[in-house]
């Protein structure tokens, strides 16, 4: 192996073809916190957590009417927590009336679709500046490299779990 000048390690024989950091696990970490930090500093002043703002937000965004457990299964699918917690985050959004039920479905209140409205409003101006002026040829290599990352971490995931 051998060093460019940017730091990065190439294969004797091999041109490094990039000019900053490569992407690796700590990268997409790094990225994943500073970007959830913004939207959990938005999230404070509406007095709603992380996932709960997570909870809702796939119960307002379903095409149709969530059981509790199909809203469950989602959000352990998106945030690969525990259920009996995620179970928690419902009943907290439902004392808080942002979620009701409705015979054997959840759906979210007026109240809740007008706090993920906001959070949404709130943050879209940071989204812009955090996004905008990114090449969309380089968007859609990190799309391409971020969706087999997920497809990959997922079926590690689901093998340390069988």
């Amino acid at each position: 192996m051998t060093t460019t000048t940017s730091g990065t390690a190439t294969a004797p024989g091999t041109a490094s073809t990039t000019t900053g950091p490569v992407a690796d696990s700590r990268a997409l970490a790094l990225a994943h916190y500073a970007a959830r930090g913004v939207l959990e500093h938005v999230l404070a002043r509406h007095g709603i957590t992380f996932q709960q703002q997570i909870t809702l937000r796939a119960a307002v965004t379903a095409e149709a009417p969530r059981t509790p457990d199909d809203l469950v299964t989602d959000v352990q699918g998106s945030l690969k927590a525990d259920p009996a917690d995620i179970r928690v985050t419902v009943d907290e959004l439902l004392a808080a009336r942002l979620l009701v039920v409705d015979g054997a479905h959840l759906r979210p209140t007026d109240a809740g679709r007008e706090l993920t409205a906001a959070v949404g409003a709130e943050t879209a101006p940071v989204s812009a500046r955090v996004w905008g002026g990114i090449p969309a040829a380089d968007l859609a290599a990190a799309g391409r490299v971020l969706a087999l990352v997920t497809e990959r971490a997922n079926a590690e995931l689901a093998a340390l779990s069988a």
